[in-house]
C-alpha cells in the first residue's frame, strides 16, 4: 500500500507507471480483444473543487444523484462530470472519501429493515465498506478515457460480460502471474469496485448491485472492473498474447457432445 494512508492506494507489486498513457490505443486494445458495449471511463480525485472545475467542459449535476448515475452518464453519453459530496447521497460519497461525518457513517442503521434483519447487521455492512478515507478530498470527475480530459485517472472503470471479464484476468495473469481476490458486501457495491480499487490501488471485480442497476443503468449480464491505469497496458499486451496463441473473445463453445481432445490439446497441452 501507499505510505499516504489519507490518499489514493498503490499496491506494493503493482506495475510502474508509465511516463504518459495512450488512451486511444489502450481503449482500441480493449475493443479489439474484448469487444465492449460502453465505453472504459476513469474517476479522478481531487483535493479542491477549483481543480475539478478546471477541467475542460466538466458538467455538474442538477440536484443531488447517486454517484452510479454519474458514472452511467460518463460511460452512456460520453459526458465529463463532476461533483463533490454535496452532490451526492451519504452512501454514495463515502466509498470515495467525500463524506466527513465517516466514524457517523459506519454506524448507520437506516438500512435496516429492508436490506438487513438487524441493526446489528446494517452496522456491520457499513463497516464491511471500503472506503476513502475522508477529508483530502473534495472533488471528483469521471470522464471517458479517449476523451483527454483526464491524463491520468486514478482508477479506470470497465463494464463487461463474465466472458470478457475472464478474458481480461487472463491477460493480466499472463506475465507475472498473481491470484486475484475480490469482495462482495452485496448492497453498495460500489465498495467493492471503485471505493476497493481507490484504496487498495489493486484490481476490484464486483458485481453490481440492485442501486447500480435501478439508478446506474447497468445491465443485467454486466460486472465491473474498476482498475488502476498502471495496469491496462500489461492487460492489453497480455490479451494480445492470449489472442495470438487462440484465447479469444467471443469464446466458441464446442458443443456439450463434441469430443474436446483436439481443443485441449490446442488450449491446454493435454
Amino acid at each position: 500500500m501507499t505510505d499516504r494512508p489519507d490518499g489514493v492506494g498503490v499496491a506494493p507489486d503493482a506495475p510502474p507507471e508509465p511516463d504518459r498513457y495512450d488512451w486511444n490505443a489502450i481503449v482500441g486494445g480493449l475493443n479489439q480483444y474484448l469487444r465492449l458495449r460502453a465505453t472504459p471511463v476513469g474517476i479522478k480525485m481531487f483535493e479542491r473543487v477549483a481543480e475539478m472545475e478546471a477541467i475542460e467542459r466538466v458538467r455538474r449535476p442538477q440536484g443531488r444523484l447517486m454517484l452510479d448515475q454519474i458514472v452511467a452518464q460518463a460511460r452512456w453519453n460520453g459526458w465529463t462530470m463532476g461533483v463533490t459530496g454535496d452532490d451526492l447521497g451519504a452512501q454514495c460519497a463515502a466509498p470515495v472519501g467525500l463524506y466527513p461525518q465517516i466514524a457517523e457513517w459506519r454506524e448507520r442503521t437506516s438500512m435496516s429493515g429492508v436490506w438487513f434483519a438487524t441493526d446489528e447487521d446494517a452496522i456491520a455492512h457499513q463497516q464491511a465498506m471500503d472506503c476513502l478515507p475522508a477529508g483530502r478530498y473534495e472533488a471528483l470527475v469521471v470522464s471517458p478515457l479517449t476523451s483527454g480530459r483526464l491524463e491520468r485517472p486514478d482508477v479506470c472503470l470497465i463494464y463487461g460480460t463474465p466472458a470478457q471479464m475472464i478474458i481480461l484476468i487472463n491477460g493480466l495473469q499472463v506475465r507475472g502471474y498473481r491470484k486475484f481476490e475480490f469482495s462482495v458486501v452485496g448492497e453498495s457495491a460500489c465498495a467493492d469496485s471503485w471505493g476497493r480499487a481507490l484504496r487498495t490501488g489493486e484490481p476490484s471485480l464486483s458485481i453490481p448491485c440492485f442501486a447500480e442497476r435501478r439508478f446506474g443503468g447497468v445491465q443485467d449480464d454486466e460486472l465491473l472492473m474498476a482498475i488502476p491505469p498502471r495496469y491496462l497496458p500489461k492487460a492489453i499486451e497480455g490479451l494480445a498474447t492470449l489472442h495470438r496463441n487462440g484465447l479469444r473473445y467471443p469464446i466458441a463453445p464446442i458443443g456439450i457432445q463434441a469430443d474436446p481432445t483436439e481443443s485441449l490439446r490446442r488450449s491446454y497441452g493435454g
